[in-house]
């Protein structure tokens, strides 16, 4: 007997291939089944879907290829993983293939039955020394009364938590003692141990927490019971942890946003910190919101637990109830789009104002550039109260969002500026290797003796970035003295000093141990840290922001600045006499006043007012169609097209297709870039719409007047426009 499994493999939705492929076995396969399969002149890995028993109406055996073969030993993903990409790949207009083999370690898509099945043996022996579970080695601080009832609410809540807490009020307690509750919960037999995804949006924010879950798990559950996904682990260790996950060895997975996908069969709580990030927003692939998903796969999961035919029993938070997992979302400075669905009652938002110890927030101090020194940096005031820190033993904090030496250098004679070839952006100025570096393409070039173009001698950097600020820093202070009489140390912490492996560890270090008196660094270090030792925080060139054309800026600034403000004064000796310090030209500016109060509902609510006003999210949808191609005209042309073809497609009345334009860095390695904006006030409209669409996107690839395309794709949810 033949059995006509359907399998998705990863095919992009611009290649026009169907969501699944249907082959031939001679085995029944089960559903979510890793098996590998012909496809061309390859062999690739692909997910089993569904396994009928009888070939689609018109296909003949003749026509179908056989699975090459099952990997055999490792058990099938759920239904509960496939919903999720299932829905992940129809709501940001993705391909079935594309979303599910993403989300699978790469090098499990290389790996046949022989070679995993060893991996498979070397995960059990090292499983084999796990010691059993004993609960009672779990030891946490002592709770505050705003911890104790924000966990007491999130027991047994059965909406999604919005945990709006102040920096330094103890967040990361509640992520441990949720997960606490959740790992003492034991699984009904022939299920999967409870287990926990923590999310952070950034990869350099892994090690603390991970260094905290560790120290406060795996005494308990064993080595191995905490594991990390991200993109900076190789192949191999992402592979490893992906398989921990699978198997339920590791019962906690850290990650960035990717490990969203992670495969867990006992799941049972999802923590999002730092949810307001736009980081959790993809920017490539499909451009899914893993904040968003995590909701949602909250959700699926918890249906299926309340379907399942033998629940298993939840700890003491209430008897007799269903079991769920649940969604916890943390921020100091939650999204918009969180905090309206707080207010609409969809989420549950539970409050942390005060910080752990009863220390104070920092006090926000604004430096009227108009009132300094023409041309300086780094305002005098800012400079001295920099100095007196430093006399008495504790750390600064300078934050700049731009690293680099310079943003241009620039010949005055001429006019020349040190623009990249391959894009319309210019290339930074980095000093300490004398290069001029495209963040966007990757470009380097030496830097030039002398203008390229005038042969001007006098060539000179525009601008500032974190290496530029550094270097002044260091000059500034240089007759500064610790309490031991040495000179005050200057650090950098940005993108290209934690490039190499074990950089970013070795820097916090020098920073907790005290060896760092002034720490410069971009956003990298403005959140989730916890410093113990800084009392005074200064923010540079913060006005770039107030005045952006993106809606979504004042909304990041406040964040950003708040953020960064948090990591003074967290140890609550010192907090009475912690600062924020912002240099701007724009004092007055509404967003300083509401963040010199610390008062984010009040920015929250007049931001949505203007929204609402606007009809911009969350009271409108958003979706942005993108086109790279040779010609500038090419790109346009295909929007243009699309546009035009669009006429009679579903809920086109009420879909807002404004003109096709360029992005604000047009060209990106040769390639040129547009956009059109798609915007409604309705999701279903939108969603019904692009689906829809999506065959004539499809169809006008192949126009003439878009010759020379390169690739399109849809942005559902933009964060940037």
């Amino acid at each position: 007997m033949a059995f006509w499994p359907s399998i998705v493999v990863a095919t992009p939705a611009h290649s026009g291939v169907g969501a699944t492929l249907t082959y031939r076995s001679e085995l029944s396969l089960a559903p979510g089944a890793l098996v590998r399969v012909p496809l061309g002149s390859r062999e690739v890995l692909g997910v089993v879907w569904d396994c009928p028993d009888a070939p689609p109406e018109g296909l003949t055996e003749a026509r179908t290829k056989a699975v090459a073969g099952v990997l055999e030993g490792l058990p099938a993903l759920n239904g509960c993983w496939r919903q999720l990409v299932k829905f992940s790949a129809q709501y940001y207009q993705r391909s079935l293939g594309e979303v599910a083999l993403a989300a699978l370690p790469p090098q499990l898509r290389e790996l046949d039955s022989t070679q995993l099945a060893r991996r498979l043996k070397r995960r059990a022996k090292a499983a084999a020394g796990v010691p059993p579970t004993a609960p009672e080695a779990l030891q946490g601080h002592d709770l505050s009364a705003e911890q104790a009832e924000a966990l007491q609410a999130l027991a047994a809540a059965t909406a999604p938590v919005l945990l709006y807490g102040a920096t330094g009020s103890g967040k990361t307690e509640v992520y441990l003692r949720a997960t606490q509750a959740v790992l003492e919960t034991a699984a009904p037999e022939n299920e999967a141990p409870t287990q926990v995804l923590v999310m952070v949006p950034e990869i350099n924010l892994t090690p603390q927490l991970e260094a905290r879950f560790r120290e406060r798990f795996e005494p308990a559950f064993g080595i191995g019971s905490v594991v990390c996904l991200h993109s900076g682990m190789t192949p191999a260790q992402r592979l490893t942890s992906w398989l921990a996950a699978h198997t339920g060895s590791a019962r906690i997975v850290l990650g960035t946003r990717m490990a969203v996908f992670a495969s867990l069969p006992g799941l049972r709580l999802i923590v999002v910190d730092e949810e307001h990030d736009p980081s959790y927003k993809s920017q490539e692939g499909a451009r899914y919101s893993a904040r968003d998903l995590a909701v949602y796969r909250a959700k699926v999961e918890s249906e299926a637990l309340a379907n399942a035919p033998h629940p298993s029993p939840l700890p003491p938070a209430g008897e007799g109830e269903r079991p769920r997992c649940q969604v916890l979302l943390g921020s100091a400075t939650p999204s918009l789009e969180s905090w309206h669905a707080a207010d609409q009652g969809r989420y549950l938002r539970l409050e942390m104002p005060g910080r752990i110890g009863g220390g104070a927030l920092p006090r926000l101090r604004l430096v009227d550039m108009n009132h300094q020194p023409k041309g300086a940096v780094l305002a005098p005031p800012l400079v001295a109260a920099m100095g007196e820190r430093i006399a008495r033993g504790e750390q600064c904090l300078v934050l700049l969002n731009r690293r680099g030496y310079a943003p241009v250098l620039a010949c005055h004679d001429c006019g020349w500026k040190s623009g990249c070839p391959h894009c319309s952006a210019y290339r930074v100025f980095h000093k300490l290797d004398r290069t001029l570096r495209c963040h966007h393409c990757g470009f380097t070039e030496r830097v030039p003796r002398a203008c390229p173009d005038c042969g001007n001698l006098d060539i000179a950097p525009v601008g500032r970035g974190t290496e530029q600020i550094e270097e002044q820093l260091a000059g500034l202070l240089v007759d500064v003295k610790r309490p031991d009489g040495q000179p005050a140390r200057v650090a950098r912490m940005d993108a290209d000093s934690t490039r190499l492996k074990g950089s970013l560890e070795q820097q916090l270090e020098a920073l907790h141990s005290g060896e760092v008196d002034v720490l410069v660094g971009t956003q990298m270090i403005a959140k989730g840290h916890d410093f113990r030792r800084i009392t005074l925080v200064a923010g540079i060139n913060a006005d770039s922001a107030l005045f952006a054309s993106d809606y979504r800026a004042p909304e990041r600034l406040f964040a950003l600045l708040m953020q960064a403000a948090g990591r003074a004064g967290r140890d609550a000796a010192q907090s009475g006499a912690s600062e924020m310090w912002i240099q701007t030209w724009y004092p007055q500016h509404p967003l300083f006043v509401t963040l010199k109060k610390h008062d984010y509902p009040a920015f929250a609510a007049e931001q949505l007012t203007e929204r609402e006003q606007a009809g911009m999210p969350p009271y409108g949808f958003q979706a942005l169609l993108r086109a790279d191609a040779r010609t500038q005209q090419a790109a346009q042309a295909f929007l243009n097209i699309a546009a035009e073809q669009a006429a009679g497609l579903p809920h086109r009345d009420d879909i807002t297709l404004y003109p096709a334009v360029p992005l604000t860095i047009q060209r990106v390695a040769n390639v040129e870039r547009a956009q059109m904006l798609v915007e409604t006030h309705s999701r279903g409209a939108l969603q019904r719409f692009l689906s829809a669409w999506q065959p004539v996107l499809h169809a006008c690839r192949s126009a003439p007047e878009a010759k020379g395309l390169v690739r399109w794709a849809v942005d559902v949810d933009p964060l940037s426009i």
